[in-house]
């Protein structure tokens, strides 16, 4: 039990997610620390947190809420012209083609049906530091399934594979097209690539602490040094990733790979998603109907063969109302992230949310609290 304060603020007709975070935060360890926010049609609705070192500026490792701003990008590029969807990955990659991958379409790609979940040797920490190292190993490696015949997440590397793309496209990283089209003219707080400018702000995560009933749990999980969600996971090397500590590693942070390097508060993944959905501080939304649309229209739904479950994505997105939060309209997008966080848009209901915390959630991913607290703003967006 922890007797954390919940600080910040709510909108008026919010009052139940601070209550219901209030609720949560009650039961938690006493060095629970987190962030939630929210906006509804472009107006901030939601702005709490609570720890002794939360603060509203204070920067959490993402993981695979990462995922987002990276394809966030991706969409920016499509709406653009500058990608089409339905073109070849080697049209813009031409390497890509060894090994079977030729007919990849970057459409297919971007819905984890490449079989390109890793390498048959893994990666070393450095490598997975380094988006660039990734793709280029990536190019030579024999998919684990035909591309295209199934789907299954590609948890470390599907950042570096549709970078990849990007910098041939553009000539600049993925990172550098997302902080001069994104991130630097919102001024939002969620990074790819942390400058040491930002870095006392930084939060180290903290490993999971599950209790005996849940380690059970966890040990009677599949534990196979080479199946398929070992290899996503780079699991099957001789010094496995530990994925909760990743964020904590500092080239992971200065140089933010877009599979799971992102740093953010729930500010930060909270203005992203309302920056790309409404009119944000008079700016444009970033992204047009269609483009939400498409990006948002779910593209593989089923058993993924990596997560060994029923899983949903759009492009490059989880279909969130699918995998998460089946109260949530249809077409809403987002990422969440191993430790816990998480960030989407709805467009039906105008809702941005954003969550964050230090500890790692058990059993990883979206942390369960989100959804009580998603089901809290999203019942109050309904009402105003």
């Amino acid at each position: 039990m922890t007797t954390q304060t919940v600080q910040g603020t709510v909108a008026e007709g919010f009052e139940a997610v601070r209550e219901e975070f209030a609720t949560f935060v009650a039961t938690e360890r006493p060095d629970y620390e987190g962030q939630v926010c929210a906006y509804v049609h472009g107006r901030r609705v939601v702005d709490l947190w609570a720890g002794e070192g939360a603060g509203p500026d204070a920067l959490y490792g993402v993981f695979s809420s990462t995922k987002g701003a990276a394809h966030l990008v991706v969409a920016l590029l499509v709406q653009d012209g500058t990608l089409e969807l339905d073109r070849k990955v080697t049209y813009y990659w031409p390497e890509f083609a060894a090994e079977g991958k030729g007919q990849l379409t970057l459409r297919e790609l971007l819905a984890h049906r490449a079989g390109l979940i890793g390498t048959d040797t893994g990666f070393s920490l450095a490598e997975l530091a380094d988006d660039r190292q990734i793709a280029e190993r990536l190019a030579d490696q024999r998919p684990f399934w035909r591309p295209g015949t199934a789907f299954g997440y590609h948890a470390l590397v599907i950042g570096a594979l549709t970078g990849e793309v990007v910098r041939r496209a553009t000539g600049r990283t993925l990172q550098e097209v997302y902080e001069e089209r994104v991130r630097a003219p919102h001024g939002l707080d969620f990074h790819l690539g942390l400058s040491a400018v930002h870095e006392p702000r930084f939060r180290p995560t903290q490993p999971m602490a599950p209790t005996p009933k849940q380690q059970a749990l966890l040990d009677a999980l599949p534990q196979g040094p080479h199946t398929l969600a070992a290899i996503a996971f780079n699991r099957h090397v001789e010094a496995p990733t530990d994925l909760e500590l990743l964020p904590n590693d500092p080239a992971v942070r200065a140089k933010g790979p877009a599979s799971a390097g992102g740093v953010a508060s729930a500010r930060g993944l909270a203005d992203m998603y309302a920056a790309a959905l409404s009119e944000l501080d008079g700016k444009a939304p970033l992204l047009k109907e269609d483009t939400v649309a498409e990006f948002g229209q779910i593209h593989a739904a089923g058993y993924d063969l990596v997560a060994r479950g029923h899983k949903s994505y759009g492009l490059g997105f989880q279909a969130t109302a699918d995998t998460w939060y089946p109260f949530l309209g249809a077409g809403a997008f987002g990422h969440s992230g191993a430790a816990g966080s998480q960030g989407f848009a709805d467009p039906r209901s105008g809702l941005a949310y954003g969550y964050t915390r230090r500890r790692f959630a058990f059993p990883g991913g979206a942390a369960p609290e989100n959804g009580r607290l998603v089901r809290a703003v999203h019942t109050a967006a309904l009402t105003r």
